[in-house]
């Protein structure tokens, strides 16, 4: 069993409970406009290119079936439009300017490289998350992953949407200890705008979730500007309100790490969210506001 990975990072400390290792996986169906891994929105390895590290080796030009690579007023230029995302030109580039994002692993290989911090996992109570992208793109990679996982002892959460047949979240269950949720918007006409979806089996599946009584963790991604309204704030409240149960809302502040990426991989970032990442004032607004609203948050004031 192999999945399409993109990142294994040790030490996390905001995916879950203690220390632990979160696995992002490839693909997502949404398309948020301030998405911070905009590299795991396709399946597919994507080609990675940093200029500023080229050393001018010439190894590129001569390995690329279409002649991508240009000299141009003296600086390495890649013209997308012929790169078939093939990888050759990243073989030998040893100053990393030129990198597929993206590797093809084995389950036992990725539990693996999880396993080695176990001693940490213990000692902090922490895990294993799996992120992306969408682990429930990957169902079948992610089940066995989890499956895995818990055999050898470890506590298990997912950073999800929820946006996925019920039927791969049931497949879930038994093995994942902890549901990080996102929420980007309550309203669906305003989650349209922003992800490019409905929210309506998002909603569905969070509510089906409470209902089977799991730890269920409401993240709200948060930008200012687009989905920090009185308005959000009333509708995610009413939420939380809806699952009593659940162990509150997280308020998640919009950064602008994402938008460094999307030059890199070539992405047309013209509908991306235009913000500035919040100040500790802002954050604090929020917290208070959701706390009037009768929201149980979790985060504390800066």
């Amino acid at each position: 069993m192999t999945g399409m990975i993109f990142d294994i990072q040790k030490f996390s400390i905001h995916d879950g409970p203690g220390i632990r290792t979160t696995v992002f996986v490839k693909g997502c169906p949404l398309r948020c406009r301030w998405c911070h891994n905009p590299e795991s929105n396709t399946i597919q390895p994507q080609l990675s290119f940093m200029p500023e590290r080229c050393i001018g080796c010439g190894f590129c030009f001569g390995r690329c079936p279409n002649h991508g690579h240009q000299m141009v007023d003296g600086k390495h230029v890649l013209d997308r439009s012929k790169c078939v995302e093939c990888g050759a030109c990243t073989e030998k580039c040893y100053a990393e300017a030129l990198e597929m994002i993206g590797r093809e692993q084995t389950v036992e290989e990725v539990l693996a490289e999880v396993l080695k911090d176990k001693p940490f996992y213990e000692t902090s109570g922490g895990g294993m998350t799996v992120s992306g992208g969408e682990p429930l793109m990957q169902i079948e990679f992610s089940e066995e992953l989890f499956r895995q996982a818990k055999a050898a002892g470890l506590h298990c959460a997912i950073e999800t949407s929820g946006y996925g047949p019920w039927a791969r979240i049931e497949r879930l269950l038994p093995y994942v200890d902890l549901w990080l949720y996102d929420i980007k918007a309550v309203d669906d006409e305003l989650h349209r705008e922003l992800t490019g979806v409905s929210n309506a089996t998002i909603l569905a599946n969070v509510r089906a979730l409470h209902e089977r009584g799991v730890q269920l963790l409401l993240r709200l991604p948060t930008v200012p500007g687009y989905n920090d309204s009185d308005a959000c704030f009333q509708a995610l409240a009413a939420l939380g309100k809806e699952l009593p149960n659940s162990l509150g809302l997280e308020i998640m502040p919009y950064h602008r790490l994402g938008e460094g990426k999307l030059d890199r991989l070539g992405i047309d970032g013209t509908t991306r969210a235009v913000a500035e990442s919040p100040d500790a004032s802002t954050v604090n607004g929020w917290i208070d506001r959701l706390t009037e609203l009768g929201a149980k948050v979790i985060n504390e004031r800066r």
